[in-house]
């Protein structure tokens, strides 16, 4: 299962590279930059579940750009930071940062935090860390599907377009939300595509894939997940 997207912000290509493998091999996806310029852009952009930010960076401090993320992204902002002085951990998190990790850290620490963190924030937006619908569990803490007590495993593409479905269970999720969370990084969003992964879905998770009864079609506006099983 592939992971969510999470944007590293530091310009030590040292750690970048540290943070990709071990986000990577818990099954994040993982997105960079190496500046505040950079990370504003790819926050608006590339829609990161989660941003860790250092905030030792060469174009702005990093307390500044908590404030600027703040705006334009609603996802969790751990900071990563060699700064342990008191009032630099109290002044982040009272700009909105959501944890304070300091370097050198421990990997499986810092995925621990990782993943308390995405869990809080999908408490806060109202969304169950986990849903269940007939015999298929979504966990959307951990990304995982199973179903029957079988792990269900979906490509990239069919787990992010079933998130988007189970963030909002009962509730029509558009063409275009379904196809922003699938191809955050395309301009070329075809409906044609979002058919494709639905249908893969649907023969994966649907007791008959020809009459769904879990995702359902809102004709000419999009796709919900049918809140009667939930």
């Amino acid at each position: 299962m592939s992971g969510q997207r999470i944007l590293v912000v530091d310009d030590d290509l040292h750690i970048r590279r540290l943070l990709e493998s071990t986000l990577s091999r818990a099954g994040y996806e993982t997105i960079e930059a190496t500046s505040a310029t950079e990370a504003l852009a790819q926050a608006r952009h590339a829609h990161p579940d989660a941003i860790l930010l250092d905030l030792g960076l060469p174009d702005r401090d990093g307390l500044e750009i908590i404030q600027l993320l703040r705006e334009t992204s609603a996802a969790p902002i751990l900071i990563i930071s060699a700064r342990d002085a008191t009032d630099q951990k109290v002044a982040a998190l009272d700009l909105g940062a959501h944890d304070y990790v300091e370097k050198p850290f421990d990997t499986e620490e810092l995925l621990a935090r990782v993943r308390a963190s995405l869990r809080d924030t999908l408490i806060a937006q109202g969304a169950a860390a986990t849903l269940i619908a007939g015999d298929i569990e979504i966990d959307l803490v951990n990304r995982r599907v199973v179903r029957a007590d079988d792990e269900v495993h979906l490509t990239r593409k069919e787990y992010a377009v079933l998130e988007q479905l189970a963030r909002y269970p009962g509730r029509v999720v558009t063409h275009k939300q379904a196809l922003e969370a699938g191809w955050p990084h395309s301009y070329d969003r075809r409906t044609e595509y979002l058919r494709i992964v639905i249908r893969n879905l649907r023969q994966k998770l649907e007791i008959d894939p020809a009459r769904p009864a879990l995702i359902l079609n809102e004709l000419g506006v999009g796709y919900r997940l049918f809140a009667g099983l939930l």
